[in-house]
């Protein structure tokens, strides 16, 4: 701050006003290969950073394959458990019913006429 800006902020005080500032544009640029920092992702070229999107989806595409072809094998694995209790279930249903009609047999009477 200037002095007279300084002497100006003490009358502004001294009276109650608001203090007033003159704001002045910057006299010198950076100097050559000075790069203000910015977030790391700014850092990239857009051709890194497409090349990262594309690394990025392609992975994510083997994943999903891999998860996709996972869950068939468990599908079927599930679905051919199901056919096999399917089978043990027939099997002993029919036996049941075999069992059924000899005990039906056994315990009605004989009508003979």
């Amino acid at each position: 701050m200037n002095r007279t800006q300084e002497l100006s902020g003490q009358l502004s005080a001294a009276t109650g006003d608001m203090p007033t500032y003159q704001i002045r544009a910057p006299t010198a640029a950076l100097p050559q290969g000075v790069v203000m920092a910015a977030s790391p992702g700014s850092l990239h070229s857009p051709q890194q950073l497409a090349e990262e999107a594309t690394r990025k989806r392609e992975l994510r595409l083997m994943k999903n394959r891999e998860a996709a072809k996972e869950c068939r094998r468990r599908k079927k694995e599930y679905v051919k458990c199901l056919e096999s209790r399917v089978a043990v279930l027939e099997v002993q249903n029919k036996k049941l019913i075999e069992e059924l009609e000899t005990l039906k047999d056994i315990c009605s009477p004989k009508t003979d006429y």
